[in-house]
């Protein structure tokens, strides 16, 4: 037991004081049991999904379809820097917009580690990649980010309906977060190279586990297109792709794959915010975001949930500001999550992604320049955020 509790991160720690911070608060009725009972019951599905698309996630790179096609896009580059950075880029979005930012941070980011020196090409542009796109991609679905979910069921929209009203804000972010990133970790000046080394394709180990890992998820994004709901969709693709690993390659299922640290933060959120907006946080987010729903209270919105995020967390920012935001403001509301997603890339523990993104720099000896990251995660957000909220106003 002693063995096991020196084993938990800070991190872990903090997961678990949040969650026994929030059943403390049930317990002494700061935060009644109805309210409680109401926030666990909103998110036991999205807990589901959550635990069931990572899952898939996890399964698919340990079956090498990140590897490969990593790999082929560096092939298919031969050598340019350029063609690189469109099929990277593209590449980061798609994983995302499919599979949620925590899949592009967490499983993607090893992956360009992995490739960085079979190409002789310096991590940090790709790695830069993977945790920007990872945030300021996650708009277009309701699986790009749990903050999704929760915004798609509150303005009542179905997942096609969403993906039609987002489409555009989503476009505008990821154009200015490519413009960022060429212009400060992909230029020449930056790079410090002309061109690079096409790298060997990598050999598959297993095709049977190949082939099922990818076409679970390519079923996986037709079901949720096709308006299957996401919790179902999730678990019927984790579970055929469980199926072929224990049919295959047992020794992989492993219970770490099962994500309980992400789901005991989730749950301890999901208490201690409500419990803080009785205790006054819902006043501070209502002076920050205001009373209009267009225009000014839109941009106000999106400014307080990206400001917030990088205070606490992207998570918590986006209960906190959902809580005061009436429910028939919905551009109000979508700046909001606009600001909630697009704007945790300035500090490192904006969004848990992020966080997770940073351990993997530090595992692969990726120095990160603290500094340069900042200025440059502040400078992206404000710029990606007026542009995706001003689409945001007109497309409404």
């Amino acid at each position: 037991m002693a063995t096991g509790l020196r084993r938990l991160s800070v991190l872990d720690w903090i997961r678990f004081g949040l969650l026994a911070a929030g059943l403390v608060f049930v317990a002494t009725g700061l935060l009644p049991a109805e309210e409680a009972r109401a926030s666990v019951e909103r998110i036991a599905p999205l807990l589901l999904f959550l635990g069931a698309v990572i899952v898939l996630a996890e399964l698919t790179k340990e079956a090498q379809v990140f590897d490969v096609i990593a790999t082929r896009l560096a092939i298919v580059g031969r050598g340019s820097y350029a063609a690189l950075f469109f099929l990277c880029t593209a590449f980061a979005s798609l994983v995302t917009i499919v599979l949620n930012l925590d899949t592009t941070a967490v499983l993607l980011t090893p992956v360009m580690l992995a490739l960085a020196p079979r190409a002789k090409i310096a991590p940090l542009p790709l790695v830069m990649t993977t945790v920007w796109l990872a945030n300021t991609a996650s708009l277009l679905l309701p699986v790009s980010n749990l903050t999704n979910l929760l915004a798609m069921n509150r303005v009542a929209l179905t997942t096609q309906e969403f993906a039609a009203r987002m489409w555009a804000p989503q476009a505008a972010s990821i154009v200015v977060t490519m413009a960022f990133l060429w212009a400060f970790y992909w230029r020449r000046g930056e790079r410090g190279e002309d061109r690079y080394v096409a790298p060997p394709p990598v050999p598959v180990a297993d095709r049977v586990l190949f082939g099922v890992a990818g076409v679970a998820c390519l079923l996986f994004i037709t079901a949720i297109l096709a308006g299957v709901e996401i919790g179902v969709a999730a678990l019927v693709a984790a579970v055929a792709v469980v199926a072929a690993f224990a049919w295959r390659d047992r020794a992989k299922l492993v219970w770490g794959l099962i994500p309980w640290r992400l789901l005991v933060f989730v749950t301890g959120l999901f208490l201690v915010v409500p419990t803080l907006s009785r205790l006054g946080l819902a006043d501070v987010m209502r002076a920050l975001v205001g009373l209009g729903g267009d225009g000014d209270g839109a941009y106000r919105a999106a400014a307080a949930g990206a400001a917030l995020s990088n205070v606490l967390n992207n998570l918590p920012a986006y209960v906190a500001g959902e809580q005061v935001i009436p429910a028939a403001n919905h551009t109000q509301l979508l700046s909001l999550l606009a600001g909630t997603n697009l704007g945790p890339v300035i500090t490192p523990w904006g969004s848990l992604a992020t966080l997770l993104w940073f351990e993997w720099c530090r595992r692969g000896d990726v120095r990160v320049p603290l500094a340069k990251f900042v200025a440059t995660g502040a400078g992206l957000a404000l710029t990606g955020l007026a542009a995706t909220v001003t689409v945001l106003i007109l497309t409404a």
